[in-house]
This record gives structure tokens, sequence and C-alpha cells, in this order.
């Protein structure tokens, strides 16, 4: 069994966003000549996320009005963990909804998708370099 390990490096603009990783997760998979095996993409962040789904603009939106009715940025006084001085205590809400990381098979070599899937860094507390762990296993 062979294994690949590779961070990716990500610094959004704005507190929140989200970013197909699909080809930067393809090219690892490419560097591994792993042929079957196991694709590990999780970010190394407590307040940014990596999930699968479509790469469809509106349901972007979609999560971004969702995730801040569900977790709202302010007012910042409404959390206990911004007593601290942090203003970011519904980056880790999001996160926590959104996920951290995913696995996906390896088939002959390619990402084994179902119809429209594809990888996605999310951002809920930006501007600032975070990483992204590429874990790959298998022959």
């Amino acid at each position: 069994m062979k294994s690949y390990r590779k961070e990716l490096w990500f610094n959004i603009p704005a507190r929140r966003g989200f970013v197909n990783i699909t080809p930067h997760v393809e090219q690892c998979l490419h560097e591994s000549g792993i042929r079957e095996g196991l694709v590990l993409v999780n970010a190394m962040h407590i307040t940014s996320s990596v999930f699968i789904n479509d790469d469809e603009s509106g349901l972007h939106a979609d999560y971004e009005r969702w995730l801040e009715k569900l977790a709202p940025h302010e007012p910042i006084s409404q959390y206990r963990h911004n007593d601290t001085g942090e203003d970011n205590a519904d980056a880790h809400l999001k996160r926590q909804i959104m996920g951290r990381e995913v696995v996906v098979a390896v088939t002959e070599g390619r990402l084994d998708f179902g119809p429209w899937e594809q990888i996605f860094y999310g951002e809920f507390d930006g501007r600032r370099r975070k990483r992204v762990l590429v874990k790959i296993i298998g022959e």
C-alpha cells in the first residue's frame, strides 16, 4: 500500500466563501500514482470546512443565507466565545454544520463521484492563510 500527503493553502479575502478544490485534489491523486484506494480531504482549521456538493452558484448563495440564519455573525455579543475578544464564534458553529472532512473512493485512478459531486473548501473566518490536508492511501 502507498501513502501520499499534501497540504493545500488558501487565503480567502472575505470573511466567508466557498472554493471548488476538486481540481487540486485530482492533481494530488495524479501525483500520488494511486489507482485504487481512498482520499481524505480535511480542513485543518476550526473555522473552515470541507464538504461535497454541487458546484452551482444558487446553492452556494443558499448555503450562505441558511448558515447566517442558523449562526448569525452579529451581534457578536450573543456568543460566549466572543467574550475572549474574538469575533468568530459563528464561524466555529458554521464549520460544525458543514463538516471537517470528506472521504472519496479512488477507482481506476479517478475520484469515484456521483453525479454533480465536487469537493469544496468552505471558509467562515477568512482573510488569512489556512490549510487543507489531502491524504491518499491505496495501491
